[in-house]
C-alpha cells in the first residue's frame, strides 16, 4: 500500500491505476458527470459501481450507524491515519488478497481531515457477475455442495484468524461458483479461537433468519444451515 498526501489528508492506493486519483474522484458526482456510473447497490446508503480505464470499481463512503448517526452522519474521531476505517480496511484487504483469500481486489482509500475529525471513502474492484446471497437466494436455491463449500470458505478465513465484524448474508457474494467475503470494516486478524469464531457463525445465522422473515420465499432452511456447518467443521483446524 502506498500513501499520497492531499490538501486535506491522504490517498492510500494498491492498484497502480489509482496512483493518479484525486479526492474528487472518490465522490459519486465526479463519475456521474463522466457518465461512468454503471450501477449501484442500495442499502442504508448507496454504493456506486464505476468504470475507469477498462476497470470496474465499487465506491463506498463510510457512514455512521446507530445512535451516533443522529449527531454525525459520516464524521469519525481522528486517532492516526493507520487507524482510520478506510486505511485499516484497505490494508487488511491487501493482506488477504495477496494471500489468495477470496476477497475483492483493493484499489484505494481517501481520508480527509477537519479538526479532530475525518471522513473517508474506499474503492475496491467490482467482482463481475457477483450477487450477494440474499439477492441470489431470493431467486435460486443453492445445492448441497454449495452450502458445504460456503462453510469451508468461512473456515478458511477463520483458520487464518480473520475476524469479520459483520458477517451476514449480504456480505457474502457468489460469482461463477466462487464465494467471496466483502465489507471488512472493523475487521481484524486475531488468534483463532472458538469463542469469536462461533460468534461469527451465530451472527450469520441470525442474518439468514432475519432475511427469511422479511422474504419467506428465500431459499434457506435449517437443512441448508446444517450443510454449511458440515462443510465448516470439515475445514476448520
Amino acid at each position: 500500500m502506498h500513501i499520497e498526501l492531499t490538501d486535506k489528508g491522504i490517498i492510500a492506493w494498491c492498484e497502480p491505476l489509482a496512483q493518479q486519483l484525486a479526492p474528487a474522484q472518490f465522490q459519486a458526482e465526479y463519475w456521474q458527470q463522466l457518465n461512468a456510473i454503471i450501477g449501484q447497490s442500495k442499502g442504508r446508503y448507496t454504493t456506486w459501481f464505476v468504470e475507469h480505464s477498462q476497470q470496474r470499481w465499487v465506491l463506498r463512503h463510510y457512514w455512521r450507524g446507530g445512535l451516533i448517526e443522529k449527531f454525525s452522519r459520516d464524521a469519525y474521531v481522528f486517532t492516526g491515519m493507520a487507524r482510520t476505517r478506510a486505511v485499516a480496511e484497505l490494508a487488511l484487504l491487501e493482506k488477504l488478497y495477496d494471500e489468495g483469500l477470496p476477497v475483492p481486489r483493493p484499489i484505494a482509500a481517501n481520508v480527509e481531515r477537519f479538526g479532530i475529525w475525518y471522513r473517508a471513502d474506499l474503492i475496491i474492484e467490482l467482482i463481475d457477475g457477483a450477487k450477494d446471497l440474499v439477492a441470489y437466494l431470493s431467486k435460486v436455491a443453492m445445492n448441497d455442495q454449495q452450502w458445504q463449500q460456503l462453510g469451508a470458505v468461512i473456515a478458511t478465513f477463520h483458520n487464518r484468524g480473520v475476524y469479520h465484524a459483520d458477517l451476514n448474508a449480504k456480505n457474502i457474494l457468489l460469482a461463477t461458483e466462487q464465494f467471496y467475503l466483502i465489507d471488512f470494516d472493523r475487521g481484524a486478524i486475531k488468534t483463532p479461537a472458538k469463542q469469536w469464531q462461533q460468534a461469527n457463525l451465530s451472527r450469520l445465522l441470525r442474518s439468514f433468519n432475519k432475511e427469511k422473515t422479511k422474504l419467506p420465499s428465500l431459499n434457506f432452511n435449517d437443512a441448508n444451515w446444517q450443510l454449511l456447518l458440515k462443510g465448516y467443521e470439515k475445514a476448520i483446524n
